[in-house]
């Protein structure tokens, strides 16, 4: 199967300083630091920023350097429960599809729309609960879906990279699909708080310990970013001969690495151009892909 690396498009540019923007209003309210802390943040894009850069690196640095100033750890920990909010308000609607259809593929689409639950990418002002009921019986655009299967039937063991907090929510769902094929799963969250992003708290609150084992990836990435890996994650990883990627952002990071011998798949909601025309899909696809 294979992909592109994925580096920066113009777009990610705009995108990564319109996400500083919002980071920013949520972590303080002095003006003199807000100018400051953008300063800060275009000139390390103007630096950094080039059609070479990994995207979810760059914006990974910005956003670690944003809380490092403002001290807020936590700048979306309102939208973080929000989104848990939305997502348990839709649960039975997706159970009764679920219900009606018990396929290995439904259950992958049902993890893929949780991915829609997105304010890094779309911002706080989006109205998700629409958008996800609209999206809720959307075919994939990539579906790689046998392949999944054949590795579900292969391996005992999966490395479940997950995303956002709310998706998660219904990444337990399709976790308990996963499980019916006898495969144990451990689910790898980041250390602390990045945007809209899963830590241990939100992975908790979704019941996902109640399924497996919960890690941290050992740090505050957006996505995953190999160079920032703790050495107790880096292990993990290598050891995984069977990972499961939530989300734009850790794909992006897969792509970075080097996944000889590892069966992986990606599951995401693809929101923006850039992703799009790597996987060559309009955006808005859902995709199930083997990297």
């Amino acid at each position: 199967m294979g992909c592109d690396i994925i580096k920066s498009y113009y777009e990610c540019g705009p995108c990564i300083l319109r996400q500083v923007k919002e980071v920013i209003d949520l972590s303080c309210t002095d003006e003199n630091l807000k100018m400051d802390l953008m300063h800060d943040c275009m000139v390390h894009m103007a630096k950094n920023f080039n059609m070479d850069s990994q995207p979810n690196k760059l914006a990974t640095e910005v956003n670690q350097h944003i809380k490092q100033k403002t001290k807020c750890e936590d700048a979306y920990f309102k939208e973080k429960e929000l989104s848990n909010e939305i997502a348990l308000s839709i649960l039975p609607k997706v159970k009764d599809l679920l219900k009606e259809d018990t396929s290995l593929e439904t259950h992958v689409k049902v993890a893929i729309v949780g991915n829609i639950l997105d304010f890094g990418a779309y911002g706080i002002s989006t109205d998700f609960k629409r958008l996800i009921d609209v999206n809720l019986n959307r075919n994939l655009a990539i579906n790689d879906i046998e392949e999944f299967e054949e590795a579900l039937n292969f391996h005992n063991e999966a490395l479940y990279l997950v995303d956002n907090a709310g998706e998660i929510v219904f990444d337990r769902l399709l976790i308990e699909k996963i499980m019916e094929y006898d495969v144990n799963v451990i689910v790898a969250v980041k250390s602390s708080p990045i945007v809209n992003d899963a830590c241990v708290k939100e992975a908790i609150d979704a019941g996902l310990n109640e399924l497996a084992e919960i890690i941290t990836v050992g740090c505050d990435s957006g996505g995953i970013v190999e160079e920032m890996f703790s050495e107790d994650f880096k292990k993990v990883f290598d050891e995984s001969n069977f990972v499961i990627s939530k989300g734009m952002a850790n794909y992006e990071g897969l792509t970075e690495m080097d996944l000889k011998n590892k069966d992986v798949f990606s599951l995401l909601c693809s929101k923006c151009n850039p992703i799009s025309k790597n996987l060559s899909v309009d955006v808005g696809s859902f995709v199930l892909k083997k990297l």
